[in-house]
């Protein structure tokens, strides 16, 4: 994903930045403590699609049924 596209988009929560760890499958909120994931290299910008981050900044992923 392109690092100009990632310094355009906010947070559609709080309209804060957000990050990217290197190549890391989700874009970060530190301030919503939220990871939105990025699936077929397009962000998914849902809040409902959002993914809590845990005490290290870790997005807390859904155990699989």
């Amino acid at each position: 994903m392109d690092t100009r596209l990632i310094q355009l988009l906010v947070c559609p929560v709080c309209k804060g930045p957000l990050q990217r760890e290197l190549q890391a499958p989700f874009l970060v909120c530190k301030a919503d403590r939220l990871a939105f994931p990025i699936r077929d290299g397009i962000p998914v910008m849902l809040e409902s699609e959002a993914l809590p981050l845990d005490e290290n900044d870790a997005p807390v992923l859904a155990p699989s049924a």
